[in-house]
């Protein structure tokens, strides 16, 4: 399986592709060589962050870029097969007191069969190779299923942004990392920020490796970024995504992954044995960042009601029967711009229309719902909640986040599938394809020197989130083993695999 020692995360994300192949391998027995080779990412980049701190200590974190396969195009993906590459570096940045910091920096390259590395960047303490190499394995699939020409790459830090300064940040970003954004300042976050880009910029540019923003790095970071990248390379190029909408950015860039996977959605309830839509349906949604806000504004849009958002320290649940409001959700998002908690949120909420439970995730905490939506992060839904869902009457499930879902909540939901032909779940890596398949777009923008309407890339996006649902219901269906509706898991993990195997055979990968 892996070379690396405890890499849980990596593990669980190529058992979960291994087995759902088993049928397609059957047929096809040729292709066992290209599962062996795909499994071992091109390149990991892991590197070393000092960055000073605004009370003038020297901090340390790691940094990490996974660039697993470019056979389509470059590496595209938020900063997370085995990779082609690993990249670990040192970031040393400067605290706002003037103390030195170091920080671990990563780049797993993993795969460019479809072309450049193409995925994100995280900063958060919990980073590690482990993580970055199953998100880069994951997102190698998910650009496959875009149908744009990007290949897998993931990468971060353990440096954590939240309560850093401004300097701070950007002194580190000169430098994902197990930083850790909470706490910096703004100053601590730029200077990071710096000193991360110092090292990251030698292994990374618009035909190599396009990073993207992930967990702790929203527009801000990216910003710093991009900002620090022109400075040490002396090129305005198209090396980031998630850029701001008036210097190289996409339209509806923030928007895409939440919309995306409505969209995505809204086929899977037009499909269904007892076809329907988002009208009058009860939403449960995870997480309170830009998946889980959008995702919810579009709920809303469709008619549908949200009943719940989540944080990292408890579950917020609408208790008055008529769920978030779109208000609701515009003051949630000016509180997470401003790195707070739903805890603040509730605090000014009309009193009586929320409970908040610590420590909690929504998927036991309403007695009754239709469609459940994990959009916070990995593993947040195991095999009980699972069943929990089921009690309440939930028949959609569909991952707004990478691996949202527990292998043994995934059987759950499939084991429903199988006995009574209706419940039904979505892997992220085709569901929340949607935006890295608007970052592919920004790619194309800045590559044209365009800038494409917020109309134009909003239908670019709905057709490429049909072309990813169509081709998962078609593959589930030609390689499912029963009668009851095609298994979305095979379909996309059977379809994006046979994508880059071939390209990698085509380029000499394997034979």
């Amino acid at each position: 399986m892996s070379n690396y020692p405890s890499e849980p995360e990596f593990e669980q994300a190529v058992n979960e592709i291994s087995s759902t192949l088993a049928p397609f391998l059957a047929k096809h027995p040729e292709y066992e060589r290209a599962l062996e080779v795909a499994k071992i990412p091109e390149r990991v980049i892991q590197f070393r962050v000092t960055w000073e701190a605004d009370d003038g200590s020297v901090r340390v974190n790691r940094g990490y870029r996974v660039q697993f396969n470019s056979a389509l195009g470059p590496y595209k993906g938020g900063l997370r097969l085995h990779p082609s590459v690993m990249i670990q570096f040192r970031v040393t940045w400067e605290a706002d007191d003037g103390s030195v910091r170091v920080n671990r920096g990563y780049r797993v390259q993993f795969n460019s069969a479809l072309g450049p590395y193409k995925g994100g960047l995280r900063l958060h303490p919990s980073v590690n190779l482990s993580i970055l190499k199953f998100l880069g394995f994951e997102q190698t699939f998910k650009n496959a299923l875009t149908g744009l020409m990007m290949g897998g790459g993931k990468g971060g830090s353990d440096f954590d942004p939240k309560g850093k300064s401004d300097s701070e940040i950007r002194r580190f970003c000169y430098g994902g990392s197990d930083f850790d954004p909470k706490g910096k300042s703004d100053s601590e976050i730029r200077r990071f920020c710096y000193a991360f880009m110092a090292e990251l910029s030698r292994h990374i540019g618009s035909d190599t490796d396009v990073p993207a923003g992930d967990i702790g790095v929203g527009g801000r970071e990216v910003a710093y970024l991009y900002g620090a990248y022109k400075k040490i390379r002396n090129e305005s190029t198209g090396v980031l995504t998630g850029k701001g909408a008036t210097w190289g950015g996409s339209f509806i860039r923030p928007e895409a992954t939440g919309y995306g996977l409505i969209y995505y959605v809204e086929h899977m309830l037009a499909k269904a044995p007892t076809p329907s839509s988002f009208k009058d349906a009860k939403v449960l949604i995870s997480g309170s960042g830009n998946v889980a806000q959008y995702a919810a504004l579009k709920v809303l849009e469709l008619g549908g009601n949200v009943l719940t958002l989540s944080d990292s320290k408890g579950a917020l649940v609408a208790v008055d029967g008529k769920g978030f409001t779109a208000e609701d959700i515009a003051a949630i998002a000016q509180i997470k711009l401003n790195r707070a908690y739903l805890t603040d949120f509730v605090a000014t909420a009309e009193k009586g229309r929320f409970e908040y439970h610590e420590g909690k995730r929504p998927w036991t905490l309403v007695e009754s719902a239709d469609i459940a939506l994990p959009s916070a992060t990995q593993n947040e839904v195991s095999g009980e909640e699972a069943k929990a869902l089921l009690a309440s009457g939930v028949k959609f499930v569909a991952e707004g986040s990478n691996m949202g879902c527990t292998q043994e909540a995934i059987d759950v939901f499939e084991a429903a599938r199988e006995a009574d032909n209706w419940v039904w779940y979505a892997p992220g890596k085709a569901s929340n394809c949607g935006g890295v398949a608007v970052s592919g777009l920004e790619m194309a923008q800045n590559s044209q020197r365009l800038t494409w309407s917020s109309e134009e890339v909003d239908g670019k996006l709905k057709e490429i989130m049909t072309n990813c649902f169509n081709a998962c219901y078609e593959t589930g269906k030609e390689y499912g083993t029963s009668q009851s509706l095609p298994s979305l898991v095979v379909g996309a993990n059977i379809s994006g695999f046979i994508k880059v195997a071939n390209a990698m055979r085509d380029h000499g990968d394997w034979w």
